[in-house]
């Protein structure tokens, strides 16, 4: 199927109510391009630490909206270039220029498995659901995944690092609890090596069905695991859930100004002598990371790097 593409150009003042009004007209999903910068809020919500870097707001922005190809295009441009008329008394709404153009249709959610093939971290297969694996991989330890909307594959070296410090530390008596469980892939690694049980924790409800899917996939009991949706730093309620005091290990992959807020809160899930993996850390972060971790009451053990990323192990005395 294809669609119709409008793209708009109007100003960052009217972007807004330019919306609303395309909405009222039946139109949905807009995409907004500008080049307002984000606020610190938006950067707390994205799992990057540095952003890409863009050019200066220049105060104009543009609204993509898509038709399908037997609407009547010619009245919804109408009325749009009406309403646009009516608003450019009150509101400088800039050229309205509108660029049209066709375009596939994509299935979003599922086009990205073309770039996610099978890949090996150390001597583990990594192979996602859709992919068979190869005859001479089969002696290997195998892990299927299939992240969906989930965060974490483990391509990334954040993630990388996190697996080898938890195969370094775990033993056949360990509890692990994952913050920021995303797949599932680590708690479930972590119970291939050999741990007894594993808690995952995570803000985004398709995280918590992914680790499901995920742990059934490689034959994981439920008994074996559970995962629960929370923010673990300040929601006592998930706290409790989680237990105090009973974890060998805690892993959190996650931004290291999260962490920096998560690592005093953490402290009281683990048992003493625990250990605290902690990644996601950008190498200019690591300072800030470790001197939380300090002030925590742990003391740093190790300190590993892949690429451009840091991961700090540390210890609950």
């Amino acid at each position: 199927m294809k669609w119709n593409k409008f793209r708009l150009k109007t100003t960052t003042a009217a972007e807004d109510i330019v919306s609303s009004m395309l909405m009222d007209l039946g139109i949905e999903g807009v995409e907004i391009e500008d080049r307002i910068p984000l606020t610190q809020s938006d950067k707390e919500q994205m799992f990057v630490d540095i952003l890409p870097e863009i050019e200066a707001d220049d105060g104009t922005a543009y609204l993509s909206f898509y038709l399908e190809e037997d609407e009547d295009k010619e009245k919804i441009l109408a009325d749009v270039k009406r309403e646009l008329k009516e608003m450019s008394e009150y509101v400088d709404v800039g050229e309205c220029l509108i660029e049209e153009s066709q375009t596939e249709d994509v299935d979003w959610v599922n086009n990205w498995k073309q770039y996610f093939h099978q890949f090996y971290v150390d001597d583990i297969l990594i192979i996602p659901s859709w992919e068979d694996v190869k005859p001479e991989d089969e002696d290997k330890m195998i892990i299927h995944i299939d992240p969906g909307t989930a965060f974490g594959t483990g391509m990334h070296e954040t993630t990388q690092l996190c697996i080898r410090q938890i195969r370094k530390y775990v033993t056949e008596t360990t509890r692990i609890l994952d913050v920021g469980c995303g797949s599932g892939i680590l708690g479930m690694l972590a119970l291939k090596f050999g741990a007894a049980y594993s808690v995952g924790t995570d803000l985004d409800p398709c995280a918590i069905d992914a680790t499901y899917e995920n742990m059934e996939v490689n034959g994981i009991p439920r008994d074996r695991y559970e995962v629960m949706i929370g923010n673990i730093i300040d929601n006592k309620e998930i706290q409790d859930r989680v237990g105090y005091g009973c974890y060998d290990i805690v892993v959190a992959n996650i931004l290291a100004d999260v962490l920096v807020q998560l690592t005093p809160v953490i402290v009281s899930q683990l048992k003493p002598g625990g250990i605290y993996i902690t990644s996601g850390i950008i190498d200019n972060k690591e300072e800030t990371v470790k001197e939380a971790v300090k002030e925590a009451g742990l003391t740093v053990l190790d300190v590993t790097y892949q690429g451009e990323w840091v991961c700090v192990t540390a210890r609950k005395d």
